[in-house]
């Protein structure tokens, strides 16, 4: 089947919007149904890298949703597609809110993404994820969660 590009970037937001409705409904299955089976993530929390089914552990993922009060989102902007065949790259922003259990109020960050693709039996798979944030260079190394786009 021949796809155009323009239907292929379709199908790629597509799966960052998979990911925004699945955090917004605290929907694990429906968040690492978006990864390959043998998907690479490099996210905000440790370790440094998970592979495998370590990077698509619905259950892991349900206990670190566990940690949050009320709603947690995720909202993409900024996103820049490049497709070649059945490979596609995405980079741009995202921002996370949620409430930590135990604390009166919520947070707001900015970080940076950066995921890679493949076309897998017609689906648009997620293969490779990182998030970054910031960090200061003064010699604290705090991380720079008050950066706004």
């Amino acid at each position: 089947m021949t796809h155009t590009l323009v239907q292929d970037e379709v199908a790629i937001l597509a799966v960052f919007t998979e990911h925004e409705e699945g955090m917004r409904l605290r929907d694990p299955a429906r968040i690492v149904a978006r990864y390959a089976v043998d998907a690479v993530t490099c996210t905000l929390a440790p370790p440094l890298r998970n592979t495998g089914l370590d990077a698509r552990d619905p259950e892991a993922l349900a206990g670190w949703m566990a940690g949050f009060s009320g709603p947690i989102t995720i909202e993409h902007r900024d996103l820049e597609v490049a497709v070649a065949g059945d490979v596609a790259f995405v980079h741009g922003l995202a921002r996370m809110a949620a409430v930590p259990v135990g604390y009166p109020e919520g947070f707001s960050m900015w970080m940076r993404t950066t995921v890679g693709l493949r076309r897998r039996d017609g689906r648009w798979l997620v293969t490779h994820e990182h998030q970054s944030v910031p960090f200061h260079m003064d010699g604290s190394f705090l991380a720079a969660t008050d950066l706004e786009p």
